[in-house]
């Protein structure tokens, strides 16, 4: 007699390399802010007009981290390990550009408070993506 065995409704998104689903998502999560940040700082570094004062490093530094978020996304996809690594790098990344931006911006520098709330949402989302891989791991 062929028995089977019901199954979890979690077991589906389990893995021996962390809980696979919710690593996924993250993953594109990832893939999908990387995407958004490429286009956009790509847009505005072509001549489009964000409707505020752009600070070019700035500027260039998240264009050119849209593609970092795209590899660590990816990385994510296959490797929880790998992902998690990549998350906290540009975590610590982006804090520290954060901070300098704050700092830039208390001392009336030309960095817009646009600038300071979308560096904080960056840092903000790849401190979720990585406590969450952190968590997804302990699972």
């Amino acid at each position: 007699m062929n028995e089977t065995r019901q199954r979890p409704a979690t077991d589906f998104v389990r893995s021996a390399s962390g809980n696979t689903g919710l690593r996924r998502i993250a993953s594109v999560v990832a893939v999908v802010f990387g995407l958004a940040t490429i286009v956009a700082g790509s847009r505005v570094l072509a001549g489009a007009d964000p409707g505020y004062v752009v600070f070019r490093p700035l500027l260039i530094y998240n264009t050119v981290m849209g593609g970092a978020y795209l590899a660590a996304g990816l990385g994510m996809w296959r490797s929880l390990r790998w992902g998690r690594h990549a998350a906290a790098i540009i975590f610590v990344l982006n804090l520290l550009v954060f901070s300098a931006i704050v700092l830039f911006y208390i001392t009336g520098s030309a960095v817009a408070i646009d600038s300071v709330w979308a560096m904080a949402l960056r840092t903000a989302v790849w401190l979720a993506l990585f406590l969450g891989l952190v968590w997804t791991g302990r699972r």
